[in-house]
């Protein structure tokens, strides 16, 4: 029989003994086993005392806080505790017995909470082994567990950063869980719940060690962003929400990884800063593009909100900026997902229009135009392509090129409309001079290649466009609304004949004018009874009014008077004419301009009486009524009851014998027009005699009514193809008779009995010629010093070119029957011309 006796312990390391009552004493067999257990060091007898013989007991607490305490007494020992811990943690990983496991992580976590110095960082590179091993393992609750550990240190805060520690495996484990596709819902979406928690964790950790250049680099940015928004798409594809999510509670963030997913997003923008910003939104693209999310692009328009509310506001136009080269790139793309990536950036610019966006704002509209001409052109090339054969799919393309197009002009539109006052000026004569314009010399977009139709597509969608920036736009003074680089390029499309342009430009400037938003008050043509029911808003006229409509009055005045004998003018044309003359009276009326306005007004009933450009009886007619309309409102404006009393009579006369005059008939459907006008009798038309009588009883200056109004000529008329308004001057130079026969003038007159006995009676002629000076003097004497400039700047401008006409002739060479010499091309050719068909003067 064996017999034992009691040994004392030998102690191998004796820095470990820390409170030997603690421990207990085993017995050394005498014989020839033997107890090796005292000879383990301490802190792997202290590891090995927390596991229980049956793991569901679960972790020893008494032993853990007798490990946690050697831990803390004696740190430089925590890098051999972790070593040890992650031995035994792999070891039972690979023999399945994750109650052990469970343990062990449990300890950990412990000991990472207890111990958070600077003697830390060893103990963390075995820790983030031991996850590593967990990540690694195809058992959800181990990639879970593994998971919790790492937020768990993810959250704790070190002393000094660790340059060396990397975190590649990490990011690549967790964006592989985001994408777990486990054939059980429950399992799956525990998994990409831990891997979305997993990858906030990475965020947390690198910010906080200061190794923001190690996430933000393209390698991880591209698998965190594609992870992400590939759960956050679940919840577009299950709820298909369009409004913003309602705020969930802390559980439901938790359970939902869509909501989880967003969180996270918008923590890892929130982190970005200027240099790493471009690497956070250009996986955002390449997601959207592979999933083919941009038609439909609901689900991208949540995302660029997102990230526009989550960036720092003053880094907005760098999400800009990659839109638009995204577009670039795009730009031969379908037409749906170019409308897509439009209508994600208007929701970008809309938001940070704002803020701050930077010198981005004119490379916005500059882009946008550019993939505006684009567009036309793809359009246009369809329908030349497929002339003769209208298909289906030629009419589907066309029209999804106008969804492009429209998408461009509210994005323009809108933009422009959220831009403060000075930039936004900026902008209206960027886009401006952008308007192709018939012979002027801008930068404007080019449409050479886009043939008539393509520059009139062109013209009308920039205008659209200017419409909307110009929506709710309120300057102080007209001068700041309408400067003259601005006022003069906006008016001449108002002369191209194209009934849209017109209504366009007409729209664009009660924009500008209206500065009490009157003009709905105004909306529609009509005979107004009482003008106060409408409560019209207006100030006292300021002196810069005052000034400009000196200066621009003549202008305004002239393209309301051309505007009118268009041949092809709707209701809606009348419509907008009539607007302007009101707005005008509103806004910038004095007693000179209301002297103005009534002349402009008897003017175009003239227009409509005489007819001498042979408008339809429909235009006549119309044109009736405008007036009708506008002076009624006028002279309950200006509140001269003679004058209002007068237009009454006529207004009341006119719906008794000829209600065609009148807009509430002449506009219906189905009116009977009368076949001339010239039996009418004079009490159906506003008389300038009567209004000049009734205006002087009230202090008016009414010398000027009794000069006719008469538009001024400038190069606009040249340039719209028109024939001169005023044709005061005429030289007829014809050196080379028959050369343009469409040109020439018939100036014989035919001789009558009546021609000769005009001729004879002397005393006739002598009252027309003096009847002629004093028409002369009396409009030297009263017109505007503004209307008299302008018809001898006219006289001038015709002079000049008839000499010019003039020397063009007479220095050109006469032909010769040797031929002339042309270059082309660098080669000279001669072109002979034979002796019958050249031209001789008369004289020869």
């Amino acid at each position: 029989m064996r017999h034992y006796v009691q040994v004392p312990t030998v102690e191998q390391e004796r820095a470990y003994d820390f409170n030997s009552a603690f421990e207990p004493r085993p017995c050394m067999c005498l014989g020839v086993c033997c107890c090796c257990a005292a000879l383990r060091p301490r802190y792997k007898r202290l590891v090995d005392n927390i596991f229980p013989e049956d793991p569901k007991d679960g972790l020893v607490k008494a032993d853990m806080e007798k490990l946690t305490f050697y831990a803390v007494s004696a740190p430089e020992k925590l890098d051999r505790i972790g070593a040890y811990l992650a031995e035994r943690l792999s070891r039972d990983v690979v023999r399945h017995r994750y109650g052990y496991v469970l343990i062990a992580m449990e300890a950990l976590d412990q000991l990472l909470m207890a111990c958070h110095s600077q003697s830390i960082k060893p103990f963390v590179e075995s820790f983030l082994h031991m996850v590593a091993k967990l990540l690694e393992s195809g058992e959800p609750k181990l990639q879970v567990l593994g998971t919790n550990s790492f937020v768990k240190f993810a959250n704790i805060e070190e002393d000094t950063p660790s340059y060396h520690r990397r975190y590649d495996f990490f990011v690549s484990r967790f964006s592989a869980m985001c994408h777990s596709c486990d054939h059980d819902p429950e399992t799956q979406t525990e998994i990409r719940i831990a891997g979305i928690r997993g990858i906030q964790g990475v965020v947390r950790k690198t910010v906080n060690d200061e190794l923001r250049a190690t996430i933000w680099e393209p390698q991880h940015m591209d698998k965190i962003v594609p992870s992400l928004l590939f759960n956050m798409q679940k919840i577009e594809d299950v709820d298909s929400r369009t409004g913003p999510p309602s705020s969930p509670t802390g559980g439901e963030k938790e359970e939902n990884p869509a909501l989880l997913a967003e969180n996270c997003f918008r923590e890892l923008l929130g982190r970005a800063t200027y240099g790493n910003m471009n690497n956070a939104v250009r996986p955002v693209f390449a997601h959207l593009d592979h999933h083919k999310l941009w038609d439909p692009n609901e689900f991208a328009v949540s995302c660029f909100k997102i990230i526009m509310y989550s960036i720092q506001a003053q880094y907005s136009h760098h999400v800009i900026q990659e839109i638009l080269g995204h577009l670039d790139a795009c730009k031969k793309d379908p037409p749906r997902v170019r409308a897509g990536i439009i209508q994600v950036l208007l929701e970008a610019v809309a938001i940070a229009a704002k803020g701050s966006i930077g010198p981005t704002v004119l490379e916005v509209f500059n882009t946008l135009l550019k993939h505006l001409r684009i567009s036309v052109d793809f359009e246009l090339g369809d329908r030349r392509s497929s002339a003769g054969s209208a298909t289906f799919s030629t009419s589907s393309k066309e029209n999804d090129e106008r969804i492009v197009q429209n998408a461009i002009i509210q994005t323009i539109g809108f933009f422009g409309s959220n831009l403060p006052d000075y930039q936004r000026s900026e902008i209206m004569m960027f886009i401006m001079g952008k308007v192709p314009v018939l012979g002027a010399t801008s930068q404007s977009l080019d449409t050479s290649h886009l043939g008539d139709l393509g520059t009139r597509r062109i013209q009308i969608m920039l205008l659209r466009s200017l419409l909307m920036v110009t929506s709710g736009y309120k300057a102080m003074t007209i001068t700041n609304a309408l400067p003259a680089p601005f006022l003069d390029p906006l008016l001449s499309p108002s002369l191209m004949e194209d009934s849209e342009l017109r209504q366009l430009v007409l729209e664009i400037l009660h924009n500008l004018i209206d500065r009490h938003d009157n003009r709905a008050k105004l909306r529609g043509i009509r005979i107004i009874p009482d003008v106060s029911d409408l409560k019209i808003k207006r100030d006292k006229i300021s002196r810069q009014d005052v000034s400009f409509m000196k200066k621009h009055g003549q202008q305004l005045y002239r393209h309301i008077y051309l505007g009118c004998k268009e041949e092809d003018n709707v209701q809606k044309n009348f419509e907008l004419l009539y607007t302007s003359l009101a707005l005008i009276t509103i806004e910038l009326a004095n007693e000179e301009v209301v002297i103005d306005l009534i002349r402009l007004a008897i003017a175009l009933q003239d227009v409509a009486i005489i007819n001498e450009d042979n408008l339809p009886m429909f235009n006549r007619c119309g044109i009736m009524a405008l007036v009708a309309a506008y002076l009624n409102f006028l002279s309950q404006m200006i509140a001269v009851p003679s004058f209002c009393q007068h237009v009454s009579k006529v207004i009341e006369t006119r719906s008794l014998e000829a209600s065609y005059f009148l807009p509430e008939t002449i506009f219906k459907d189905k009116c009977n027009l009368p076949k001339s006008l010239e039996k009418h009798e004079k009490n159906l038309f506003f008389l300038t005699n009567k209004i000049a009588e009734s205006l002087g009883g009230s202090g008016y200056s009414v010398e000027r009514l009794s000069v006719p109004y008469v538009p001024q000529v400038t190069d606009e008329d040249r340039l719209s193809r028109r024939k001169s308004i005023v044709d005061t001057v005429s030289i007829q130079v014809d050196i080379l008779p028959g050369n343009n026969t469409e040109d020439k003038i018939d100036n014989t007159e035919e001789i009558t009995f009546e021609a000769l006995k005009k001729a004879i009676d002397n005393n006739g002629l002598e009252e027309q010629e003096k009847e002629k000076r004093r028409l002369v003097i009396e409009k030297f004497q009263k017109a505007p010093f503004e209307e008299i400039a302008a018809q001898c700047e006219t006289k001038a401008n015709l002079l000049h070119d008839r000499l010019a006409q003039i020397l063009e002739l007479t220095i050109r060479p006469p032909p010769s029957p040797s031929g002339t010499m042309t270059i082309t091309a660098g080669h000279a050719h001669y072109q002979s011309v034979p002796v019958y068909e050249m031209k001789f003067p008369d004289l020869f």
